[in-house]
């Protein structure tokens, strides 16, 4: 670095772009997570290794269907197809997982979930037989609903971490590396990207605690919590934005839920899984190991979000753990606490949804209780406020 790059020397240019001294007041920026941003950057306090994924590049995934065999490589199934071979295979449905015995050329992932959020248990027999299938990765810890419920980023990690834990605690610690996290990816570019590379930085640690070394399978998809059913065009370009930063993140897979909210199509699948093919084909983001790496801002980002969701972690781990805390409705009530705060911004148009809160429809409007339940974990999309 030159002399001429110091750190003032780039105040004293934003100053003199800006025409004030009070830069600080123009450009700070407030957001629901507890993250400081700063204005501008010239350095990373602590620089970040490189963090790897599992797979060598991310697959991207579609809902299945017979004309997009010979050219889709991974599918979302949720019926038994015959005849898949050399597919990527993930499963949601476990009367489907039953029945599914996989061939040597095949890679099968269960994205099933054995945790009842609504009592606060493990399905054991399910986690059991999913646990003696020969899958590439058996059971899903899926924190999805709980971006869609409105949860800040570092209580999603948290959560994720302490699911986690449960299962090592049951079943041993050698499904740490059968695991498959869940993910929703949502509207905050950058944050989103680093959310994905701050969980790979407290999963290992997490690993490490039972003397591994090991990095989650992330499967990420876009959000619903920002979609409007009257907006699908805008619903396209958010989503893929947050495909964009799965990819930049290091998601293992990606998968575009579809845009066309309350009105899917075959058409709006097919559009959907087609946003996945430009942002590969076009911009080939989806083969870099960790393609924020370096980034000022976005490693900065990422330790904030790491070292918050470790804390959060710790703090659901001390009162209990994650089931507990199901039990007595607090993990409940600290996600509901954050989801209408983040509400009322969207209700005060500090979050700006193009085509709902800024031009909204003078004679529809739910309130802030018709939409959320303290003592439930729900999916609850901004728009529903509006529609």
């Amino acid at each position: 670095m030159s002399n001429t790059d110091t750190f003032p020397n780039w105040e004293n240019l934003v100053k003199k772009q800006l025409k004030t001294e009070d830069i600080y007041t123009i450009l700070k920026k407030e957001n629901l997570e507890g993250i400081e941003v700063k204005p501008f950057y010239d350095s990373v306090q602590k620089p970040l290794v490189n963090l790897p994924k599992v797979e060598e590049s991310t697959h991207l995934v579609a809902k299945y269907h017979e004309s997009l065999e010979d050219d889709v490589f991974a599918f979302i199934l949720d019926h038994n197809v015959e005849n898949l071979d050399e597919k990527t295979i993930f499963i949601h449905n476990k009367e489907l997982a039953e029945h599914i015995s996989p061939e040597d050329n095949d890679q099968y992932f269960s994205l099933i979930d054995v945790f009842d959020e609504k009592n606060g248990t493990i399905d054991d027999q399910l986690a059991k037989e999913l646990l003696a299938k020969d899958f590439k990765r058996n059971i899903c810890v899926d924190i999805s609903l709980h971006q869609n419920a409105g949860a800040s980023i570092y209580q999603q990690l948290g959560i994720a971490l302490a699911k986690a834990k449960e299962l090592i605690e049951v079943y041993g610690q050698e499904i740490v590396n059968k695991l498959i996290f869940k993910i929703a990816v949502g509207g905050n570019y950058f944050f989103e990207t680093a959310k994905l590379r701050a969980f790979k930085l407290v999963f290992n640690q997490l690993s490490k605690e039972y003397g591994l070394d090991e990095i989650p399978y992330i499967f990420a998809e876009t959000s619903l919590r920002n979609k409007a059913t009257v907006d699908s065009e805008n619903n396209l370009i958010r989503s893929t934005l947050e495909l964009a930063s799965a990819m930049i993140g290091g998601a293992d897979a990606v998968y575009s839920t579809n845009y066309a909210v309350g009105k899917s199509t075959e058409n709006s699948e097919e559009i959907s899984f087609k946003q996945q093919i430009v942002l590969a084909y076009e911009c080939i983001i989806n083969v870099f190991e960790d393609a924020a790496n370096g980034s000022y801002y976005v490693e900065d980002i990422t330790q904030q979000i790491a070292e918050k969701s470790w804390a959060f972690f710790v703090e659901i781990e001390e009162a209990g753990g994650y089931l507990e805390l199901l039990k007595q409705g607090i993990l409940q009530k600290k996600i509901y606490n954050q989801a209408i705060e983040e509400q009322q911004w969207v209700e005060e148009g500090k979050i700006k949804i193009i085509g709902v809160n800024l031009y909204p429809k003078l004679d529809v409007k739910k309130s802030i209780a018709e939409l959320y339940d303290e003592k439930e974990i729900k999916a609850v999309r901004w728009a529903e406020m509006f529609e």
